[in-house]
């Protein structure tokens, strides 16, 4: 593998990919909006991305620490959507209505910047996914916002979710690199801050609209080889 000199020698960047680079809580309420109208569904569809999203990450943590067996996001996404149609009382909906609902997370549309951004580095760079979403996921929604990737590593590849070790350091080892040849981009400082544990590069990429009005992810912390505002701005620093 090979690239023209950058400021920091990285060969490969690894893109966390819900919220970094396509906004699932946008498009979650734009479609759940959809389906819900001509079912006269109406609750708070903004309310229910939130509820959706919040449930997978006590979920993925059973997971790492063995507590429940080893599910991949898709599943844990259908499992958390079965109790919250339980609890809302959303009834009448048939199981491949439940499926399609369900891979609504297939079908997220990317930021404003992602696929020019991303475009632009992938001339210098190996693109590669690194996200907690499982292969097919990400391929799927590869293909529908137009994310032009070079390879999807994902933790269902590892079996191990980020933050854990077994993730950050098999990509680096899959893509052919050391780990201070690979640099994670993602918009959580908690992604970031696991990966450079390990001796990976870091982009911070903040998106400040991700969980609507408000930041959960918002930092002072400045200690990344990176700061940008954008994809294309994260492209001009690396000299793209």
């Amino acid at each position: 593998m090979t690239s023209s000199p950058n400021p920091f020698g990285v060969k490969a960047l690894a893109f966390d990919v819900f919220g970094t680079t396509v906004d699932w809580r946008g498009s979650l309420i734009r479609e759940a909006e959809e389906w819900g109208r001509p079912r006269n569904v109406q609750i708070n569809w903004a309310e229910f991305a939130d509820r959706w999203r919040a449930g997978y990450a006590p979920a993925m943590d059973q997971v790492r620490k063995g507590q429940i067996p080893w599910m991949n996001l898709d599943q844990m996404h259908r499992g958390i959507l079965n109790k919250l149609f339980d609890e809302l009382k959303i009834t009448g909906v048939s199981e491949d209505e439940k499926e399609h609902f369900n891979k609504v997370w297939h079908r997220l549309y990317p930021w404003p910047d992602s696929v020019a951004g991303l475009s632009r580095l992938k001339r210098k760079f190996i693109l590669s996914t690194l996200s907690n979403g499982n292969v097919s996921l990400l391929v799927d929604m590869a293909k529908f916002a137009g994310l032009p990737w070079d390879t999807v590593l994902s933790a269902e590849i590892f079996r191990h979710y980020k933050p854990d070790r077994e993730t950050y350091l098999g990509a680096a080892e899959l893509l052919g690199c050391k780990p201070g040849e690979v640099m994670m981009v993602a918009a959580h400082p908690n992604d970031l801050r696991a990966a450079a544990k390990l001796g990976l590069r870091t982009a911070f990429v903040p998106r400040p609209r991700e969980h609507g009005d408000r930041n959960p992810d918002a930092t002072s912390d400045t200690d990344f080889d990176i700061i940008a505002i954008d994809f294309i701005e994260l492209a001009e620093k690396l000299e793209c």
